[in-house]
This record gives C-alpha cells, structure tokens and sequence, in this order.
C-alpha cells in the first residue's frame, strides 16, 4: 500500500529529505521556528530523524513509503502525493490546535490516516477539556482549576502539595521539579512562570501522592489491547528530587549512554489493580474516541484507587532500547517488536477505514 509518514522534525535535525528528495523545508525555517518558545523544551514533542527513519524503516518492510513533513508546504505536498493512508506522527507546529492540522487537512482531502481525529487531538491537548469530559462520564482524574492571570489567583483556594502544569503542552513540556508546589509562595511563581513563559494559563492540579504508571493502548472497538503496564520508579530519580516524571526525569536524567532504572515492565501490581488500571484506560479512551493508540498516564490517589493524569493520542515512539520510551516498551512486553507494533497500529486503521 502506499503510504505516507507525516512527521514534525526536531529543530537542529536538517538533514531529513521530503517526499520529492529535496532537503527539508526546516532548514530554512529554524530561526522563525524558534519563536515559538524561548524555552529549553520547545521542540520535545517532536521526532529526531533516527525516530522518524526507524518509522519509515518498519513501515517500508510491508508498504511503499514516501516522507512528508508537516511544514507550511504540507498542503500542497499531500494535495499532489495523494497517499492510500498516512501514518500521522506530527505533533504541529503553532497554536492550541497543532496536533489537529494535519488530521484536518487530511480529513478535507478526504485521505485516510493513523490515529485519532482532530476534534480528539484538540481536546487531549486541552488537558482542563479532556479533564472536564472524564469528569462527566466518572472517569476519575484529579481535581483541578485552570489560571488565566495571576489576578485569578487572588480568590482562589487552591491545597498545595499541587502540580502547576501549562494547560497546552505534551511529552512533559512545562513540567519540570519545580512544578510540585509545596506552599502559597512556590504556586504563585510555577504559575507566573507558565503564563509569562508559555504565554498560556496554567492547570492547577491535585497533587496524588500514589504510584504512578503510564498504558499503551492499541486498537479499536472490541479489539482494543491494553498492553502490559509500565510503572514509573520514582526511587530511580536523584536523590532529593519530587516523585513526578518531570522534563528532568524524561530528558535529561534518563540518557541513552546512561539510562536511569525508572521503569518496570510489567507493573508488580495485584490483579485488582490490573484490572482497575486496564478498565480506567479503557474508558477513558472509548470516552475521548481514540483511534488506533494512545499512552495514558494514570496515578493513584491517597486511597489507592487509579486516576487518569493525561491522554496522549500521539505516543513517543522512541527506537532503542535504552531509550526508555514508555509505548515500545509495554509492546516489547506484549511479544510485539518495534516495527511489529508500528505495522499493528497501520493495520488498525486500515481496518478501520476498511481499506
């Protein structure tokens, strides 16, 4: 079949050719592109070009592959490739609605692709919507309040120990040590912070001081896979640090060449708790209308019982090993090798566009 992988390249990576073999259009975009936060995180959500050539490797052993990146020449790009289905790893570029554009345009060239539709994506990046919508259907999730101005603040009763998190980011952006709040004072900073420096409210968070684990789902309706759970180790972090799986945690302490213990796949948990784990997830999939994969994160509250922290239709797909990549990871667990998971999810969306 032929397919076309959609993907967002890290910055500094400029040597990725698009689909006509001509170098990527990134190149001579980086200093517009690097308007888009002054921040360290800025591009963490998107892919390093050995990610997204291992993608393109695994799909190719089944399918005829072409590379489109989702730049501002996508439109006309994929008006002229004119794939069977595309494989969506693009996270976007600018604004609340960045992971939603490519789906969107997809959706108005009538084109097939992976993963969930835009009005999902939207809404999971909104984490206060995605929270709001669980909320309604008694899909457990934290108690939480949203920030606007610091103004907001001045009548707000909000209990610390709390998380301060940006209201629109992923792949742990805004989300560093600093961000579990001890007192008044360190809530008012963390959120001064987020509004000056990611120009955007901040999401107050109940602090839940239980394990924590994150849950690679693959697959629809009644063939949806809960895949073996990962649970974070918190005791793997230096020594002093909080119990959250911060940008510190994910990029900086946890290293290739020196990876950090934090994860153990399977989970050692009872099977109550694999059971209240996999039927939390499913709801909240089923309840956001994912498609085809999504990691959940869930975490347990002071009564033991699993909450939904956050829902990330586009998962990390990190290739090696000792990468630490949560999703390949569970899929490893399961018997599924990285481009045997990769094919599973393609497949999931061709069966249901019934292609």
């Amino acid at each position: 079949m032929d397919v076309a992988l959609v993907y967002n390249v890290k910055k500094e990576e400029t040597d990725v050719a698009s689909s006509d073999g001509q170098p990527s259009s990134l190149t001579q975009t980086t200093h517009t592109q690097t308007q888009l936060s002054p921040s360290v995180d800025a591009f963490a959500e998107w892919d390093t070009i050995e990610t997204i050539h291992a993608v393109r490797d695994a799909l190719s052993l089944r399918h005829s592959i072409s590379l489109i990146e989702a730049d501002n020449n996508f439109f006309e790009k994929i008006s002229k490739n004119r794939p069977s289905i595309v494989f969506n790893i693009a996270e976007g570029r600018y604004g609340v609605s960045r992971e939603a554009q490519v789906p969107a345009i997809l959706d108005m060239l009538n084109i097939p692709y992976s993963g969930s539709d835009p009005l999902t994506l939207g809404i999971c990046l909104d984490k206060s919507r995605a929270k709001e919508i669980l909320s309604y259907y008694s899909v457990p999730t934290p108690k939480f309040s949203v920030i606007s101005s610091l103004s907001d603040l001045q009548s707000l009763f909000f209990p610390v120990p709390a998380m301060v998190k940006p209201l629109f980011e992923g792949s742990s952006k805004g989300i560093f040590n600093s961000s579990l709040v001890q007192t008044k004072e360190e809530l008012f900073a963390q959120v001064e912070n987020i509004l000056v420096k990611y120009e955007q409210p901040a999401l107050l968070e109940e602090f839940l001081p239980g394990r924590e684990f994150t849950v690679a789902m693959l697959g629809n309706g009644d063939r949806l896979q809960v895949l073996p759970i990962v649970e974070i180790k918190f005791d793997s972090l230096p020594k002093g640090v909080n119990p959250i799986y911060s940008f510190e945690a994910k990029w900086i302490w946890d290293q290739s060449d020196n990876p950090l213990e934090i994860f153990e796949c399977p989970a050692r948990i009872d099977s109550s708790l694999q059971k209240e784990i996999e039927t939390v997830c499913r709801n909240a999939y089923n309840v956001l209308r994912c498609k085809d994969w999504s990691r959940i994160d869930v975490r347990l509250d002071k009564n033991g019982r699993a909450n939904i922290i956050e829902i990330n239709p586009l998962p990390g797909i990190l290739p090696k090993i000792e990468d630490n990549s949560c999703y390949p990871k569970a899929a490893r667990a399961a018997g599924l090798g990285y481009n045997t998971m990769l094919n599973a999810v393609l497949d999931a969306a061709i069966e249901r566009y019934k292609l």
